[in-house]
């Protein structure tokens, strides 16, 4: 192990601009903990998050140890045997990035925090299993997850203008005033159009013309990458998980059944519905199973996980699936999501929502008193009827 090579790359990365937005889950974080972890999707933020932090510090740079599991230089090397050279010359913080990448993180990370005085902040992939790997390291680490941008954030890189999120309960109770004081400073129409083509991750701001090519190698290296060391799935499988994104792509949610996905696959039910929880796992799709007893066992809804996966998986978007694929993105992080049979989803076992364009009335949520229409290309609404874009305010 060469501690000083490491702490050479590691003063390069610390030495680095990086950006001064700061997402949601910064202000969530409660920084005095011993063990933080932060999971999510690749290009979600969550390095960006660990740097912020590091640069927060008024600690001399030869206190901070940044290491990234990916790097050649970590091949093979022992996180523990890191930390304890680190803290023998006096290491203060400690960041793991890529941390799925090393086999035994699990018990190395149990065995830092016992022994060492030494704050340790990580991420990984958010398909990393830490909560299953050892019981005893997930008393100790803090997990955190990151999502995609919200719309709010995206608006607030775009405007370099400063807005209020809000609950779930507050959209639902005064969303006219909400959006009426929105409204007062970005179209958000105009935003949201542009969100659903670009707007999910940060990288976005690096170029958009090369937007479309770097979401495309998110894609690749969660699958050929992340699911595949973490998983244990065989290379020549690989191919079955892309063509899994192309069906949810091109395919609407409604005339996508396990059959038809099966059969276009090449793979039994047991391997596919495998492969669907993996990739769930792993942020590129979104399971939505009903709320019923009957519905357990198999997914009523297969979304792909933020809108903009349609960009780059296929030319023949479908709208409906686009907009629900973003109501679930953006309800699904804090709330419990499922499909309903009387509406397009139910949140947190309570509010009913049916999802459609501007046209789309609350017929189908007749006697509901806790339904509600969500309209898409509508700038304000009324009652129940609620505009699509306002839930991207939730975080």
């Amino acid at each position: 192990m060469d501690l000083a090579t490491l702490q050479k790359i590691s003063i390069q990365i610390l030495s680095r601009e990086v950006p001064t937005y700061k997402r949601y889950l910064y202000s969530k974080i409660d920084f005095n903990s011993k063990l933080i972890g932060i999971k999510g999707a690749r290009g979600a933020g969550k390095s960006t998050i660990l740097l912020q932090y590091a640069k927060s510090l008024d600690y001399p740079i030869s206190k901070i140890l940044y290491v990234s599991c990916d790097h050649p230089a970590m091949s093979g090397e022992s996180l523990y045997d890191i930390a304890e050279a680190f803290y023998a010359r006096g290491g203060k913080l400690f960041i793991i990035d890529e941390i799925h990448k090393n086999e035994h993180f699990s018990k190395d990370l149990k065995a830092i925090y016992d022994v060492f005085d030494l704050q340790v902040l990580f991420s990984g992939s958010s398909s990393l299993q830490i909560e299953n790997s050892l019981a005893d390291l997930s008393r100790r680490a803090v997990i955190h997850t990151l999502g995609v941008l919200s719309l709010r954030e995206f608006c607030e890189l775009q405007t370099n203008q400063t807005f209020q999120s809000y609950s779930l309960e507050e959209i639902l109770q005064n969303h006219e005033d909400i959006a009426f004081q929105i409204l007062k400073h970005i179209r958000p129409l105009e935003q949201f159009n542009n969100y659903l083509k670009y707007g999910c991750y940060p990288f976005y701001q690096e170029s958009l013309s090369d937007y479309p090519m770097k979401l495309l190698e998110v894609i690749n290296l969660t699958i050929d990458s992340d699911l595949c060391g973490i998983y244990n799935i065989e290379p020549s499988k690989l191919d079955k998980l892309k063509k899994i994104i192309y069906m949810l792509c091109s395919t609407k949610p409604y005339e996508l059944n396990i059959s038809k996905l099966s059969s276009a696959v090449g793979t039994s039910w047991p391997t596919l519905q495998k492969y669907l929880e993996r990739m769930d796992a792993g942020s590129l799709i979104n399971i939505v199973r009903g709320g019923e007893e009957r519905a357990i066992n198999k997914p009523d809804k297969l979304l792909l996980d933020n809108p903009n996966l349609f960009v780059v998986t296929c030319g023949n978007d479908d709208i409906g699936s686009i907009r629900e694929s973003f109501f679930v993105s953006q309800l699904g992080l804090h709330n419990q999501v499922h499909y309903h049979d009387k509406g397009d989803f139910i949140i947190n076992d309570n509010y009913v929502f049916e999802i459609g364009g501007a046209s789309k009335n609350a017929t189908q949520l007749k006697g509901n008193k806790n339904g509600y229409v969500v309209n898409d290309d509508v700038e304000i609404g009324f009652d129940n009827k609620i505009p699509l874009w306002l839930l991207g305010f939730l975080y």
